[in-house]
């Protein structure tokens, strides 16, 4: 194992390597910070209604102070009604100026282990635009009923003056903080998920966290959900929904998209079921099969992921005259709106819902600057995915450096041609294996033959094949 001053310049090395290799945005154009210095600076008082009656919070993990949400919830007869305020974007970065353009060229925030390249000034993003506790803030307020059986509406979108009372966290809040009826909004969205047959499994990911105790102070682990974060997740769902149903009535928007598999891919997945053992009933259609999968069972996790693979990617994609806008994960007409600090998209987005909500036409230069922004994601989202895995393949080299030759329990968890996808326990390393005559759920021991921060490589082999092809973890 390295020691810690070792490992501290291999990471800051490593880390300095990835930002120049994908171009991550450094520090904002002086013109820019002047900018957002005099907007943190406005007085808000162009005029928008007073809503700091309603009693907000935010729900993030603790160490956040970009905080683009606050919600509140109550009761509307049989409707859960969630009152959401969205940070307000467009109060402080004006339309044709030195921000926006900025913003047009970053597309999201970027977060690495050496800090994040933000999307917007941190005086805004971090400051006079986050909703922080004990703050008047400029919002954008959601007002959505929640349905019985989970169906999502929006009944208004305006800009608000709101206050948030409490920041809480999802690492400590229980119950006795969080309102009874955030439980039952994310019932009611989890059972309309069922209903739709979306995709509701979340993966374990990996994560880079700072550990004073560990060779360089930062430490790769596997992370596991809080029943809050699923809780947040319903609200920013619910939202978002009821913004893309609004937008697709209105037969304008941008829209989140993901296709389906098409007859070719399922076929393809139907071998793929027989070799896992996955009971596929006959008649079942995919999005039913899905639907009785089980995240904690490795053969399940292994098809979904081929499942995943074969639909491709989400994207972005601006309504188009005819065409339904589905998203086949959510299984539904889905948008993002809730994150403008941090992705470029949703500002626009929101600017829309507000003018769809009090009756203002959308100008022919809106619809233009839709239309533009998918290229633009695509871009920020590509970077954001390469910086994020390249960070964790160097953690991951700096962790086992030093070790060598050394034999770790790993278990399989997919096995394309390409090689087995492998998952050590500890440390919680992910890499692809040479491996002949496995399937997934299958402990193997591997022995490391190569880590090496520099290239961001290990290599792993079977432990009892001596002189097997090794293979590189790779993403």
């Amino acid at each position: 194992m390295l020691a810690d001053a070792e490992a501290r310049q291999l990471l800051a090395a490593g880390l300095a390597s990835i930002r120049q290799q994908f171009e991550v945005p450094s520090a904002f154009p002086p013109d820019v910070l002047a900018a957002a210095e005099d907007a943190s600076r406005r007085p808000i008082a162009d005029g928008r209604p007073d809503r700091r009656d309603v009693e907000l919070a935010t729900l993030d993990p603790a160490s956040s102070t970009d905080l683009d949400q606050a919600f509140a919830l109550h009761a509307d007869g049989d409707d859960v009604v969630l009152d959401y305020a969205i940070a307000d974007v467009t109060f402080f970065v004006d339309r044709g100026g030195v921000m926006e353009a900025e913003a047009w060229k970053r597309g999201s925030t970027i977060y690495a282990p050496d800090g994040r390249a933000s999307q917007y000034p941190e005086v805004l993003s971090q400051g006079a635009a986050s909703l922080l506790p004990d703050q008047d803030r400029p919002a954008v307020l959601l007002t959505v009923a929640v349905a019985p059986d989970g169906h999502c509406s929006l009944r208004s979108a305006t800009r608000a003056l709101v206050r948030s009372r409490a920041k809480l966290a999802y690492e400590t809040a229980g119950e006795a903080e969080l309102p009874p009826l955030l439980r039952e909004l994310a019932r009611r969205i989890e059972a309309a998920e069922d209903a739709r047959g979306a995709s509701r499994i979340e993966f374990p990911e990996q994560e880079i966290v700072a550990d004073p105790s560990a060779p360089g102070g930062l430490q790769l682990r596997t992370r596991d959900r809080q029943a809050s974060e699923d809780d947040n997740s319903a609200m920013s769902l619910a939202a978002n929904l009821a913004v893309a149903n609004r937008m697709l009535e209105a037969k304008v928007g941008l829209f989140r998209v993901m296709a389906e598999p098409d007859e070719r891919d399922v076929v393809t997945l139907h071998h793929i079921a027989h070799a896992l053992g996955v009971s596929w009933p006959a008649g079942a259609t995919l999005r039913q099969l899905d639907a009785t999968l089980d995240a904690t069972n490795p053969k399940h996790v292994a098809f979904l992921l081929a499942a995943r693979r074969a639909g491709g990617g989400a994207t972005y994609a601006p309504y188009v005259e005819g065409v339904v806008p589905w998203h086949a994960a959510v299984a539904a007409t889905y948008a993002h709106a809730t994150a403008p600090l941090r992705r470029l998209a949703d500002r626009y987005v929101l600017d829309l819902v507000v003018q769809l909500s009090t009756g203002t036409a959308t100008s022919a230069e809106d619809v233009v600057t839709l239309a533009k922004l998918p290229e633009v994601m695509e871009r920020a989202e590509t970077m954001a995915s390469r910086v994020d895995h390249a960070a964790i393949d160097l953690v991951e080299a700096v962790e086992l450096d030093g070790r060598v030759g050394e034999v770790f329990d790993a278990t399989v968890t997919d096995n394309p041609s390409s090689g087995a996808q492998v998952q050590l326990s500890d440390p919680p390393v992910r890499a692809r294996v040479k491996l002949d005559h496995v399937q997934p759920g299958q402990h193997v021991s591997l022995r490391l033959v190569l880590a090496d921060p520099a290239q961001r490589l290990v290599r792993f082999e079977p432990a009892s094949a001596a002189g097997a092809q090794p293979a590189a973890s790779t993403r």
